[in-house]
C-alpha cells in the first residue's frame, strides 16, 4: 500500500468530497487468526481501496482498524468519489472469494459518501507530524457509513447533486433521511445490492 499522502504544509479549509470505507466482517474473524494472517489479508483490502482512490484523483487521508478515509477535490469531485467506489464495490468479490475459501470469512466493503467542508493541515505535539481532516464533511461521511448495510454505498444529496445524471452511470434508491440534531434532515441515497448481506 502506498503512504498516505502529506502534500499539505498549511492549514486549509476545502469543498470535498469524502469517501469512508469500511470492510464489513473482518474484524469478528481477525481474533481467531494468526496476527501476520490479519495484516496480510486486511493489507489486501487497503491496497485495492487505494488504487481506486488513487486512480479517481483521490487522496487517502487515514487508515484505522478496517477504516480507511479518503478525499477528493476539483469540480468533479462527487463524480471522482463515487466512481472510486463504484470500482472498489466492482473488485472487492474477489478478494472476498478467497477469504472465504481460504479461511471461511463472509466479509463485503461497506461506504459512506459525503460533500462538504473539511478542515484539511498538519497537526504537532507527537512525531513524526501528521496531516489531519476533520470537519463536518467527514462527520457526515462516518455517519452514512454506519447507515450502510454490507456491501452497500450511502450517498448524501449533496454528492448526488455534484453528479450529471446524463454523464453518471449510477442506479441509487432514495432512503429515508438522515436525522442529525440540530440540523435539516439530510437526503440520502444507496447504491445497493441485489441481496442483502446482513451477515454482521
Amino acid at each position: 500500500m502506498t503512504a498516505l499522502q502529506t502534500e499539505s504544509s498549511r492549514a486549509e479549509r476545502l469543498d470535498l468530497a469524502v469517501l469512508y470505507a469500511e470492510v464489513r466482517g473482518f474484524t469478528r474473524v481477525s481474533a481467531i487468526l494468526e496476527p501476520a494472517v490479519v495484516i496480510a489479508r486486511i493489507s489486501e483490502f487497503f491496497t485495492m481501496v487505494v488504487a481506486a482512490v488513487e486512480a479517481h484523483e483521490g487522496v487517502v487521508r487515514s487508515v484505522l482498524n478496517d477504516n480507511l478515509i479518503a478525499t477528493f477535490g476539483g469540480a468533479a469531485n462527487a463524480l471522482h468519489a463515487v466512481e472510486a467506489a463504484q470500482e472498489i464495490q466492482r473488485n472487492f468479490p474477489q478478494i472476498e472469494e478467497a477469504w472465504q475459501h481460504d479461511y471461511g470469512i463472509r466479509a463485503a466493503a461497506a461506504m459512506g459518501l459525503h460533500r462538504g467542508d473539511v478542515v484539511v493541515g498538519p497537526v504537532s505535539g507527537a512525531p513524526p507530524v501528521q496531516i489531519i481532516t476533520i470537519g463536518d464533511g467527514v462527520s457526515v461521511a462516518e455517519r452514512l457509513l454506519h447507515r450502510a448495510r454490507a456491501g452497500e454505498t450511502i450517498l448524501s444529496k449533496t454528492v448526488m447533486d455534484g453528479l450529471d445524471p446524463a454523464a453518471t452511470n449510477i442506479d441509487v434508491q432514495k432512503l429515508p433521511d438522515l436525522i442529525i440534531q440540530r440540523r435539516e434532515p439530510l437526503e440520502i441515497y444507496a447504491i445497493a445490492l441485489d441481496t442483502r448481506l446482513d451477515f454482521t
